[in-house]
């Protein structure tokens, strides 16, 4: 299996809701380092997983979404914990539906998994890959 990871980052602030978090249920901030690796089990023609500069610019765009927000103040996370790992889940799934619109060239239709990490610090990250669909055939 192949693969190419792009990095980025994002600073965010959020509270959370439940004992379990402690001080962390009063607003406070966070800064992520962003990896997205895109997987695939052959290179295309040019010899690419993906184009690595087309990757960097999607993953800055969709985390531009996200960037120097105060997530509880954000519609589509009401009611959520926007806890490590589920900020990986919001950015595969972006990242995913960004693949399937071909904005990572066609090139890009064989990628076959991705992975998403957010590192917290040096010490501490959440990740979630998963499997994706095979690309529909019109």
């Amino acid at each position: 299996m192949f693969s190419v990871c792009v990095r980025d980052h994002i600073m965010i602030a959020h509270s959370f809701r439940g004992e379990v978090f402690g001080p962390a249920q009063r607003l406070h901030g966070a800064t992520y380092v962003v990896d997205v690796e895109f997987r695939r089990p052959e290179l295309d023609a040019d010899g690419l997983v993906v184009d690595i500069g087309l990757a960097s610019q999607t993953l800055r765009a969709l985390l531009a979404d996200l960037d120097y927000r105060n997530l509880d103040e954000e519609p589509d996370f009401q009611g959520r914990n926007t806890s490590t790992e589920f900020l990986a889940r919001v950015i595969f799934d972006r990242m995913a539906a960004q693949l399937s619109a071909g904005a990572l060239g066609k090139g890009a239709h064989a990628i076959t998994s991705l992975r998403v990490q957010l590192s917290e610090s040096h010490v501490a990250w959440a990740a979630y890959a998963s499997e994706l669909p095979p690309p529909a055939r019109p």
